[in-house]
């Protein structure tokens, strides 16, 4: 494994759309998180700069002459960006843990799939309104997340360059389970809108029920490229199967429309193995979701056809704490998610979700732990989060050349670069070729790594 092969290999292209737990005695510093008076840190709950305004730029004029391209090799000025890496975004799949945690404990692989289902849609849902691309990792590049209140930690690494492929692993602290999967990220432009394909699979496997589930993600789409504001849709087909009991989840995430009847919303079902249909799923990805009996929900779905008015006869629904939902409830519905509440000044930030807030924070002595590859290191992204455009696209064309002149020297001495914590493998639950955490990461054991920035 090349020192000299590890350094980087990536540009502009395809850039597309876990906070450390460890507690610091080190002075507090304007990036960081704040002391309480316990001596704990608090985690920060806003950036060191606001979003840089993006008035002055228009993606129009950079994309009209790339009408039905892949977007591999157009450049984007840096003002489009989020200060993230797309490993960091990738890890905002982890923001409701808590709903793996629940069903760990559950008894009934029904009640089990129902939950893992609302997982699969709070995945998504930090993508809400977030309209910047995170920044494209760099070959090697890694990124590690601790979160002992969350009881998980997390290691992802950039394994692919041409194509981009993004590769994560978490874990349970307590052995209950693991999160794993990859990303190849498609864009295509069509117009008026860019489309995002997340090709790739995600795998959850609670351990001590010996299941494991998998599915992939819907495609994304961010509209009014040309003029008027931007906003976000996710649509397609959702397949979650429990490859242990044959129990399968079907989730529509449904296309806006012409009039944006069905923006946001989600709708599906659960079947066992004989096909029988158990409960029926519906929601918003930006909001909620819940489920049903077959029968309740049929029954109100009649009950509106035979009325045929639904604006006069809209279906029976229980009030929703907070009054803020858009989703019609059915009595008889259980809750299964609903989204955290941004913060008040999100707007201003991104539009991060609280939890994203902190993905990039750094704590004084934190280098020291880190290995020299993990991403909050990168100088262009954390130039960016401090509001210095200019030496964040200057450090960014550095590492992007850096790759480059990197890429030309292996290439010369006809080295191959190599993967350190994934390899290309088969994954056992679907007989696919996916990328496979190969372990020892945590063991810290990357001294060897070299500072790729």
């Amino acid at each position: 494994y090349t020192v000299r092969c590890l350094c980087l290999e990536s540009d502009d292209s395809c850039e597309v759309n876990f906070e450390d737990a460890q507690v610091y005695g080190s002075k507090h510093s304007s990036n960081a998180s704040t002391p309480q008076g316990n001596g704990v840190w608090e985690r920060r709950k806003t950036l060191p700069a606001p979003m840089i305004s993006r008035c002055d730029y228009s993606v129009w004029g950079i994309l009209k002459k790339c009408i039905g391209m892949e977007l591999s090799k157009i450049t984007m000025p840096i003002v489009f960006n989020e200060p993230l890496s797309f490993l960091q975004r990738m890890s905002e799949y982890m923001e409701h843990t808590h709903l793996i945690h629940k069903a760990c404990i559950l008894s009934d692989s029904i009640d089990r799939m129902q939950v893992v289902a609302a997982f699969a849609v709070s995945s998504v849902a930090s993508q809400w309104d977030r309209t910047g691309k995170p920044f494209n990792p760099l070959l090697g590049e890694t990124y590690e997340l601790t979160r002992e209140d969350e009881g998980y930690r997390l290691i992802s690494e950039q394994v692919s360059h041409h194509p981009p492929i993004s590769a994560f692993h978490a874990q349970s602290l307590k052995q209950e389970f693991e999160f794993h999967g990859s990303i190849y990220p498609k864009l295509k432009f069509w117009g008026k809108s860019v489309e995002a394909e997340p090709k790739g699979t995600m795998t959850l496997e609670l351990l001590k029920h010996k299941e494991a589930f998998t599915w992939t993600n819907p495609l994304c789409c961010v509209h009014n490229i040309i003029m008027g504001k931007l906003w976000i849709e996710q649509y397609g087909t959702v397949e979650i199967v429990n490859h242990n009991t044959g129990d399968r989840c079907v989730l529509n995430f449904k296309p806006c429309g012409m009039f944006g009847k069905e923006l946001h919303k989600v709708e599906g079902y659960i079947q066992d193995k004989s096909k029988k249909k158990r409960r029926v799923l519906y929601g918003k990805w930006t909001e909620c979701m819940y489920s049903v009996a077959p029968k309740v929900y049929e029954a109100n779905k009649k009950k509106k056809t035979e009325k045929g008015d639904a604006k006069k006869n809209k279906p029976e629904t229980e009030d929703v704490p907070g009054g803020q939902e858009t989703v019609s409830v059915i009595t008889g519905s259980a809750l299964l998610w609903r989204i955290t509440p941004r913060p008040a000044h999100s707007e201003e930030m991104y539009n991060f979700t609280s939890f994203t807030m902190t993905l990039n924070e750094l704590e004084p002595g934190m280098e020291r732990l880190l290995a020299p590859t993990d991403c909050r290191l990168r100088p262009d992204i954390r130039a960016m989060e401090n509001g210095d455009l200019d030496t964040a696209s200057v450090e960014k064309d550095r590492l992007e050349e850096k790759q480059r002149a990197a890429r030309k020297e292996c290439s010369k001495d006809e080295e191959e670069w190599s993967t350190r914590w994934f390899r290309l493998g088969t994954n056992p639950h679907t007989g696919a070729q996916d990328w496979l955490y190969t372990g020892g990461y945590f063991d810290r054991n990357y001294t060897d790594r070299p500072n790729i920035y």
